[in-house]
């Protein structure tokens, strides 16, 4: 009778009180659930809702600068975003592993590219990051080890990107961990992201995907930059104290401004409490409401 010698490994490691290593195969390809956040991952955040952002004063003030009019200046139109657009842009992901040649080894695992998001390549062969002063890039630099069966990779090295995409901006000094959760055919992934310039706190979200058989590709079709209208030598912006949108929550869902600008109280729940008396609920909602478009059922 021939013997599994893995499962006889693994009944040793048992008796001995030891932890069975269980990596798991996270090679496929995987469908966005877009109805979590669906507004996020859709047409993009309202302008002026920076709720649950952990601002600093640096970070609120970036935000409030933005002019959604820079993403139509041709230099900006074919722009990749940084590796934080995994976490809340639109697409699915699909995933491989890169092996050794001779020991048939996963040296790294691979998140293909999309579109506008360059790929992602999470070494596991124990390699060190870069110096702090080594070039950046779109992609970053990302290393992986196995927790169980959880991927945890830690991302550097990334350039300035986007937090939310209505300005919420993250520096060039931000950092990323993400861990890779398979169950079954769903895949989560549980992502913090800390930033010594624009926040005070770590910013945390979660995104599921499902696996599908479908073939996805890794990447996209080439961008055409085109003109879309922006003055030549111009770049959208608002100056200090010029934003016309920062009220823009309140006036949509009587929001208090204090709340819709952000910073790390707005995370937590005790901050509903602060707020509660200064909150009325809108007779109707007048945005983003769910369910069909006017007039149809």
């Amino acid at each position: 009778m021939t013997r599994n010698p893995m499962s006889l490994t693994a009944v040793l490691f048992l008796s001995m009180g030891l932890p069975v290593l269980a990596q798991i195969d996270l090679s496929g390809s995987w469908q966005s659930k877009n109805h979590e956040d669906a507004l996020e991952r859709g047409a993009g955040p309202n302008p002026g809702d920076f709720t649950g952002i952990p601002f600093n004063e640096s970070g609120r003030a970036m935000a409030l600068t933005n002019s959604q009019s820079q993403l139509s200046m041709p230099e900006r139109i074919c722009a990749f975003y940084s590796q934080w657009h995994m976490m809340v842009g639109t697409f699915g992901v699909k995933i491989w592993n890169e092996t050794d040649p001779v020991t048939g080894k996963t040296i790294a695992w691979v998140v293909g590219a999309w579109e506008d998001r360059a790929q992602m390549t999470i070494w596991m062969d124990g390699r060190p990051h870069p110096s702090k002063n080594a070039p950046h890039s779109q992609a970053g630099f990302t290393t992986g080890v196995w927790d169980g069966d959880v991927l945890t990779a830690y991302t550097t090295h990334m350039l300035t990107g986007y937090l939310r995409r209505n300005g919420v901006m993250t520096s060039d000094q931000a950092t990323m961990t993400t861990h890779f959760i398979r169950h079954g055919d769903m895949l989560t992934l549980a992502s913090q992201l800390e930033d010594p310039i624009y926040l005070s706190e770590p910013y945390y979200i979660t995104r599921t995907f499902v696996n599908t058989t479908a073939l996805m590709n890794s990447g996209g079709p080439p961008c055409i930059p085109g003109d879309e209208g922006v003055p030549e030598g111009t770049v959208p912006h608002y100056l200090p104290g010029k934003n016309p949108l920062v009220d823009e929550m309140t006036k949509l869902y009587n929001i208090p401004r204090e709340a819709a600008m952000g910073g790390a109280e707005t995370m937590y729940p005790a901050f509903r409490e602060k707020i509660k008396d200064k909150f009325t609920m809108p007779a109707k909602c007048q945005r983003n409401c769910g369910g069909p478009p006017p007039g149809q059922n």
